[in-house]
């Protein structure tokens, strides 16, 4: 298996869910959970004004960015990085060696209350990711091909 995640509706509702509520439990202005490649998973907050594509891709590129120094200094990962703005503050952490999660927040808000609730956040987030990985591994989900028969591939050439 790569590092590929395979979403199905059910782990996305709760992730969603868990975005959802770091949002709220925060007072964060908003929350993107990114996988390693840069890809949005889901957010919560306010988004539209983002340009989530970039912020997703730099935030991974960042994530990769600062496992590099780890290694260097021999730690095994840096499980958090804050960075300060004067408006916007990002709080950044690894969610399970799979998953980023991003918070964006600002003076309504605090680095404490922040780093707390990620901490929850990140509990759940790894539940729901360790029960995503358990079904992709055991090919849970039918694929949509699995309901197409030989026959069935037989008589598109026959016709």
């Amino acid at each position: 298996m790569g590092n590929q995640l395979v979403m199905y509706e059910e782990e996305l509702q709760q992730i969603n869910g868990i975005c959802d509520g770091l949002h709220r439990d925060s007072n964060a202005k908003a929350v993107l959970v990114i996988d390693k490649n840069g890809q949005a998973i889901a957010s919560a907050g306010e988004v539209d004004q983002l340009d989530v594509t970039s912020l997703s891709s730099l935030t991974a590129g960042n994530v990769a960015a600062t496992g590099g120094i780890a290694s260097l200094l021999k730690e095994k990962e840096f499980a958090g990085q804050f960075h300060e703005g004067e408006k916007t503050h990002v709080h950044i952490s690894l969610v399970a060696q799979r998953v980023i999660l991003l918070v964006l927040f600002d003076e309504r808000s605090s680095l404490g209350l922040v780093r707390l609730r990620v901490r929850k956040a990140a509990n759940e987030l790894a539940a729901v990711l360790d029960a995503l990985i358990k079904k992709m591994e055991a090919g849970s989900q039918p694929s949509v091909f699995a309901e197409i028969t030989d026959a069935d591939i037989d008589n598109l050439f026959n016709d």
